[in-house]
């Protein structure tokens, strides 16, 4: 009775969307139109008029509840590779198609593929299979209509950025689709609208782990920082003086740990240490400031201090190196140091629908009339016709809700001319041929999709283990209560989600960041489930776990608690203020990255993802997986090398 009242109190018995899936079958079959250019005879073999993606009013942006690796999108991979699916299944029926090309995976690596691949051979024709209800991959678009008004964020994939210059060929692509992302920064980034209105970055200590719940603005960071905003930060912080005393020396003092070592031999050190053993043991600080430091990397690595190098949060900004003299330079593998990347670094913009636009341009290159305009700011508002995607007409062709399950040669890998591809949707096990594959889809999953690749090549590609997380968005019906408490993003070290923030405010196009508190507006939230004390690897084995055994109910009161908690003092009432909410939930998210702590440095032919995506016969293999790189510049690198290898044939 107790846990119901609370759960009222919260809202839980509010009437939001909680539709937790928008499966291939699952809208609209019991009103089917006729006529609709779709599948052709793969869905007259199905015995349907019309998929759910040709229907009208079909826009998954929309949804809310589950989103991301949404129900119906994963179970029939998950049968594959647990050796449940092909017992009891029918044959797969022949669609009777042959294309130049099939890509399996419409993220921005599969479209680029596909973009690539026509600009190569302009009339190639070419089909995208993808799992999800949506193109785009991590690239999501959530999207909201409040108040009359047209609300984005990012669901997945947050902004143009990497730690290295984009290639020629990944800066080509986005000139191409007319993205020119430093006069767009300059034109469209609106980074004071919420410091016009006095709002700066918190931090929320949580009782739970602090003793209390306590907010407190956070202090100034970079030049502005100072020791005495440090004593003002941390009087007020629900910490113990030891914590507050040790906290001081790390963010403040010049002390050189490692005396006597040259920078590089101390570089070398602190890539073989945690930053957690750092604090503890080079440091030598009081183990009471673990839990203020330990999720700071969460939203960056997807794990905490524990299990990443010393030298990575050297290069992430993270304190306690100030004195160590360490030259500039990038960490090994990474490319980024602190205050910014080596070489530079990629320029950066953030749609506000995240890099869901890139994917929007892509698919406007290639079925032009899918999504109408002409640039990369009308692209943001305008209206996609999904419906247009798969028609027999196009000469590139989007399938969604559409698994592949089996992949192979026709006949000998060495010889073959063409590939096969068997997906499944709605139930039912189809056929397509092509000249080509590109699989530019989850690269662990691989094997199990083509079981004739050599072991060595499966082993490497099983290890490539990516990064769980989950992206809320919730929409509000006004942020009254963030101007009241004078914060826009607050950092949360122990809580539930460990980064909550307003809406990055954008101006593009027709489309206007929210400038009154008095209206709604969306806020984001970001948690990265892991279990410090394990490997990097095995603690997102974990995560995933987790994802996926969590219910959207159990994210929602997760995230009414901590939205009431963090904003009490603003007058926030979760029941009255919270009007929508979508949980993008990826259980295989960031793509791997080198970690120095469990990660061989090997020369670059023996490195998995080398191993992992060499051609095997007509069937090439993408995705940012591929380039060990968790950034939307590689997914594109590596669509370009497949289809080159692809072409090379």
């Amino acid at each position: 009775m107790a846990g119901d009242m609370k759960d009222r109190r919260l809202g839980m018995d509010r009437p939001i969307a909680r539709r937790d899936f928008l499966n291939g079958m699952a809208v609209g079959l019991g009103v089917l139109g006729a006529g609709s250019l779709g599948a052709g005879q793969a869905l007259a073999q199905a015995g349907l008029t019309a998929w759910p993606q040709d229907q009208a009013g079909y826009d998954p942006p929309t949804l809310t509840g589950l989103r991301g690796s949404h129900p119906g999108s994963f179970e029939a991979a998950h049968a594959v590779r647990d050796g449940a699916f092909w017992p009891g299944q029918d044959a797969p029926k022949d669609t009777g198609e042959t294309y130049d090309l099939i890509v399996v995976g419409g993220g921005i690596s599969g479209l680029a593929a596909a973009h690539f691949f026509r600009a190569a051979r302009p009339q190639a024709r070419i089909l995208i299979l993808d799992n999800h209800d949506d193109f785009g991959g991590h690239a999501k678009r959530n999207e909201f209509h409040l108040d009359g008004r047209l609300h984005l964020m990012n669901g997945g994939t947050l902004e143009i950025d990497s730690p290295r210059p984009y290639s020629a060929v990944a800066d080509g692509l986005l000139k191409t689709l007319g993205i020119e992302p430093e006069a767009l920064t300059k034109a469209c980034d609106r980074p004071d609208v919420y410091r016009e209105l006095g709002l700066k970055p918190g931090i929320f200590f949580d009782k739970e782990t602090f003793g209390e719940d306590r907010l407190v603005p956070a202090p100034p960071t970079g030049e502005a920082a100072s020791e005495d905003a440090w004593k003002d930060f941390l009087a007020a912080a629900a910490l113990t003086d030891v914590a507050r005393r040790e906290i001081l020396r790390i963010e403040t003092a010049r002390i050189d740990y490692l005396p006597g070592l040259t920078s590089d031999q101390k570089k070398d050190r602190l890539s073989r240490i945690s930053y957690r053993d750092f604090l503890l043991t080079l440091v030598r600080a009081d183990p009471s400031v673990i839990p203020f430091y330990q999720t700071r990397t969460h939203e960056e690595q997807g794990v905490g201090i524990d299990a990443l190098s010393a030298l990575d949060c050297w290069a992430f900004d993270l304190p306690g190196f100030q004195g160590m003299g360490l030259a500039p330079g990038s960490a090994p593998r990474m490319g980024y140091t602190p205050g910014g990347y080596a070489d530079g670094g990629s320029y950066t913009f953030h749609f506000p629908d995240g890099n869901a636009s890139i994917a929007r341009l892509l698919v406007r290159d290639l079925i032009p009339e899918a999504i109408p305009g002409h640039d990369a700011r009308d692209v943001v508002t305008a209206k996609a016709d999904y419906s247009r995607l798969d028609r027999a007409d196009n000469a590139a062709r989007i399938r969604l809700s559409s698994l592949a399950v089996r992949v192979r040669n026709i006949g000998d890998p060495g010889q073959a001319t063409q590939a096969e591809v068997t997906y499944s949707r709605g139930g039912k096990l189809f056929t397509a041929k092509a000249g080509a594959c590109v699989l530019a889809s989850w690269n662990m999953m691989i094997p199990y999709l083509c079981p004739d690749l050599p072991q060595a090549q499966k082993d490497a590609l099983h290890s490539l283990v990516k990064t769980p997380l989950i992206y809320t968005t919730v929409a509000l019906r006004d942020w009254t209560a963030f101007h009241k408490l004078g914060i826009d993003a607050v950092r949360c070290p122990g809580a539930y989600h460990t980064l909550m923030r307003l809406n990055p405010p954008v101006d593009i196009g027709d489309y206007a960041a929210e400038r009154s508190p008095e209206r709604p507006i969306l806020v984001h939230l970001v948690r990265t489930p892991c279990q410090p004390g394990l490997s990097e690897s095995d603690q997102n084995r974990v995560g995933r776990a987790e994802i996926l055994g969590t219910s959207f109910e159990t994210f929602e009161r997760n995230t009414r608690e901590q939205l009431g908690r963090i904003l009490a003092g603003g007058g926030f009432d979760p029941a009255r203020d919270i009007t929508a909410i979508t949980v993008n939930r990826w259980p295989h998210g960031y793509a791997p990255e080198y970690n120095p702590l469990i990660d061989d440095d090997l020369p670059p032919e023996r490195q998995p993802q080398v191993i992992g995506r060499a051609r095997f016969g007509r069937i090439a293999i993408a995705n940012a997986d591929s380039g060990r790189a968790a950034y939307t510049d590689a997914a594109i690198d590596q669509a370009h090398r497949a289809v080159s290898e692809i072409l090379a044939l």
